[in-house]
């Protein structure tokens, strides 16, 4: 009898025991659990299209200058999770103003008409050498009143695409000597396939996009990098766009971003992308 309650009191004993393990478990799984649920993931919508600001690598892995830096932002904000969704520049645009992702690269220019769908934070995010693309029997043609000038025609630039909106501010504050801009139906036109054609004289670049296409061994337009040439006209600051629901993740991207401009990180990854060091010139940045 005395063997039966010793082995029923230690049966129960050993019950209580994984009881209360039980509860530990729950009780510390709760805790991390409580833990993860205050880190927030968020969809950083990217231009996959758009080497080298933001692609896919041969990887299929997001990367490029406007990418690498959101996820250095990302490794600063403790409270935020980022998730990189590639797509296109148009749904970038429209998946952001409606919530559908919660902030957007794409080599973004600052634009009166976007402040109204998008918050833009107060630290940039880069800086984008833009220029003209040519034939290179027009190489002395060096900036937009050279272009205006001479009467030369240039590829058409969407509406919304903020280039348009480069061309538009100069041809209105050079009323007598306006640059003729067409606006077209596709966000973007492949304006070295257009300038080589001869369908228009010159065309509006990024500089990086023009290394990528036609400098690079490896560029669709490689095979023309006798025929074409790139003259910077300009050196704009690019930003990120947040949903205008996103001011508090906006606010934790200044801070973050403040400390990588101290620490020159994004000096190194301009360098990396675009082969020089963008920040150098950004006294003369005028946007």
């Amino acid at each position: 009898m005395k063997t039966k309650n010793f082995l029923k009191t230690a049966a129960t004993g050993l019950a209580l025991m994984a009881l209360l393990a039980g509860c530990g478990t729950s009780s510390a799984s709760s805790s991390k659990d409580s833990s993860d649920a205050k880190v927030r993931t968020v969809k950083v919508a990217f231009d996959q299209a758009s080497k080298p600001m933001s692609y896919l690598d041969q990887n299929g892995n997001p990367t490029g200058y406007d990418v690498e830096v959101m996820k250095l932002v990302d490794e600063l904000l403790p409270d935020y999770k980022f998730e990189f969704v590639g797509t296109s520049s148009d749904d970038l645009l429209l998946g952001v103003e409606q919530g559908k992702y919660q902030v957007g690269v794409k080599n973004a220019f600052w634009t009166e008409e976007r402040t109204k769908k998008f918050i833009y934070p107060k630290e940039f995010l880069g800086l984008s050498s833009t220029g003209l693309v040519l034939k290179k029997k027009n190489e002395d043609v060096k900036t937009l009143e050279d272009f205006a000038s001479k009467k030369f025609t240039l590829a058409p630039i969407a509406a919304n695409n903020a280039q348009y909106t480069v061309i538009d501010e100069y041809n209105k504050a050079h009323p007598d000597n306006k640059v003729k801009l067409k606006a077209g139906d596709a966000f973007t036109v492949d304006v070295v396939q257009w300038v080589n054609e001869g369908r228009v004289d010159g065309g509006v670049i990024i500089e990086g996009a023009f290394k990528k296409q036609v400098l690079d061994k490896n560029g669709p337009y490689y095979n023309l990098k006798d025929d074409v040439v790139y003259n910077e006209f300009a050196v704009i600051k690019t930003w990120p766009l947040f949903n205008k629901k996103e001011q508090k993740f906006a606010d934790a991207f200044d801070q973050a971003m403040k400390k990588l401009k101290e620490e020159k990180k994004p000096n190194e990854l301009s360098k990396k992308f675009y082969g020089r060091d963008l920040f150098e010139v950004l006294d003369s940045a005028k946007r």
